[in-house]
């Protein structure tokens, strides 16, 4: 079990059976009600496993989220605040996240906005929940086409990583965490990036894994509130965000398949601004072509795309906000541009 300790929270990597989180429950929160919060899929695949392992959820009560990010929405928020009031918790209560990235995401909002808050636990059960989503303290939901337009800081009392969990995953959606894992390596630590840029995701191992939540872990303790440092997390996400809105009520595309396309995109922007050579771009290319399908979008399209990215929340004085690369291994925060200049950098996912 590796376990790693934040200044306001805990995240412990291995068996769940083996964990802590029995005891911790038991010492916290004897006397209170438990909420677990899971979608169709976790519900169907992962709920019943974690019922059966701990004596201390038997009696807890169950709330159910439509899946898909389509749903990650203040209309299912509402719904799931009506059901805390009719089961009566209270701010000495306990919600647990047991989902992706999705979840993770809405169950910490969720839990943050009730009664001015609630303490919650996340159990991520995607690869992209356990490396990324649940980790950092950033809680949220979409805004139409605008990506976690609404939220708030505020981390879980704790994490609980098992990767028996992936077993009920296709691979399809293990990449979705691997983008996420690939840009850790891209933007912190060159070697992490060497281990695991020619793995499947099949190959991905729980160190893989632990390294990767190590990194993000670290950056986010150096800078919770995305002031300075935590801004090179955003690496691919700006010009991600963006495609995945667009999409979002065409025809929606996962988080980690937007994030690669913006990483190319971005990393090409790097390029063209002489930070990294033509070789690093040419392996993160190879890298990320090899796994990700690539969309080429329409003149119209990329138009509509940057003007999405103008109400990203990270710009500033009307200026487009980019973390680009400077090496493979590390990453330049607060690089702007206009949106006008952006608009044939889209060249690179031909």
């Amino acid at each position: 079990m590796q376990h790693l300790q934040g200044t306001s929270y805990f995240i412990e990597i291995g068996d769940i059976t083996q964990s802590s989180l029995e005891t911790y429950i038991a010492k916290h929160y004897q006397q209170a009600k438990i909420v677990i919060i899971v979608d169709e899929n976790t519900h169907d695949f992962c709920l019943e496993y974690l019922l059966t392992s701990f004596d201390c959820l038997k009696d807890a009560e169950v709330i159910l989220l439509p899946a898909g990010e389509e749903n990650k929405v203040m209309e299912v928020c509402f719904q799931v605040w009506e059901a805390l009031t009719e089961y009566g918790i209270g701010r000495n209560d306990l919600i647990l996240n047991l989902g992706g990235g999705v979840v993770t995401d809405m169950g910490g909002f969720i839990a943050s906005v009730y009664k001015r808050g609630v303490d919650f636990i996340h159990i991520p059960t995607s690869l992209l929940g356990m490396v990324d989503a649940s980790i950092g303290g950033k809680t949220g939901i979409d805004l139409g086409v605008y990506k976690n337009q609404l939220g708030v800081f505020n981390h879980p009392k704790a994490i609980f990583i098992d990767p028996i969990f992936l077993a009920t995953l296709p691979d399809d959606e293990k990449r979705n965490g691997y983008a996420e894992m690939l840009k850790h390596g891209l933007i912190a630590d060159k070697g992490h990036w060497e281990r695991i840029k020619d793995k499947t995701v099949e190959q991905i191992t729980i160190q893989d894994i632990a390294d990767s939540v190590g990194i993000k872990f670290s950056i986010v303790e150096q800078d919770p509130n995305e002031k300075n440092s935590r801004k090179t997390l955003n690496f691919g996400h700006t010009i991600g965000h963006a495609i995945e809105g667009y999409l979002l009520e065409r025809e929606p595309i996962s988080h980690g398949y937007a994030v690669a396309m913006g990483m190319l995109v971005e990393a090409g922007i790097s390029l063209d601004e002489q930070k990294i050579t033509e070789i690093e771009f040419d392996e993160i290319k190879s890298v990320i072509c090899k796994n990700f399908k690539q969309i080429a979008f329409e003149k119209e399209e990329i138009a509509i795309i940057v003007a999405i990215m103008r109400n990203d929340k990270k710009n500033e004085l009307n200026k487009i906000n980019f973390s680009l690369l400077n090496k493979i291994g590390s990453c330049e925060i607060n690089c702007f541009f206009e949106g006008k200049q952006l608009i044939q950098k889209f060249n690179y996912l031909n």
